[in-house]
């Protein structure tokens, strides 16, 4: 889950068959996503690497379902003791299940990848529903500013430029030892 930013459920009833490693996808039908809508997760490296040896030891005993009820038939339905257990082992406490889709959700966004994107990777079918990962953008945001800053007045980051020291061209502030292009000319002074 932390790997793909899926659901519970969607992990527990994933299949062999749905696990294309060549493609480095996992095709989720529309009877195991909550939207009842087919799904496509692509899948990272270390996600790979981790159902590929899944796929491998579900083929090798002969089941279909990579994470197998007791009795093989049917798929997992619970995983609260198995979670407590493996919590307790890291000495983890207070982490539900669930979080570990939201932390992929929310190193999504910090990395500065669009609420629209982070949607597609989660599945979810409204706008709205990724939009509570909206306030995390914040730091981003200023690190993207900062980062333009830096390219505005060539330096490492950003600095105020007095307004009657700059001159206007086409709507934007431009530092007065900068030509048209927003580089420094060679030898400028710091303003």
């Amino acid at each position: 889950m932390l790997h793909s930013g899926c659901r519970r459920g969607e992990a527990m009833a994933a299949r062999v068959d749905q696990i294309d490693l060549d493609a480095r996808i996992w095709r989720k039908p529309a009877s195991s996503t909550k939207q009842n809508k087919p799904h496509e997760t692509h899948l990272s490296a270390p996600a790979l690497e981790l159902l590929a040896r899944l796929v491998r030891e579900a083929k090798q005993a002969g089941r279909q379902y990579l994470f197998a009820s007791g009795d093989g038939k049917g798929h997992l339905t619970d995983l609260k003791r198995s979670w407590v257990s493996l919590c307790k082992s890291a000495g983890i406490s207070g982490v539900r299940l669930h979080d570990l889709r939201h932390t992929f959700a929310s190193i999504a966004v910090s990395r500065g990848a669009s609420l629209p994107l982070i949607g597609a990777l989660l599945g979810h079918s409204s706008p709205a529903t990724t939009a509570r990962y909206a306030h995390l953008y914040d730091d981003p945001q200023r690190a993207l500013a900062e980062s333009i800053a830096a390219v505005i007045t060539g330096g490492e980051s950003g600095e105020v430029v007095p307004i009657g020291r700059a001159r206007r061209r086409c709507g934007a502030i431009i530092r007065a030892d900068m030509p048209s292009t927003g580089t420094p000319r060679s030898g400028a002074k710091p303003i």
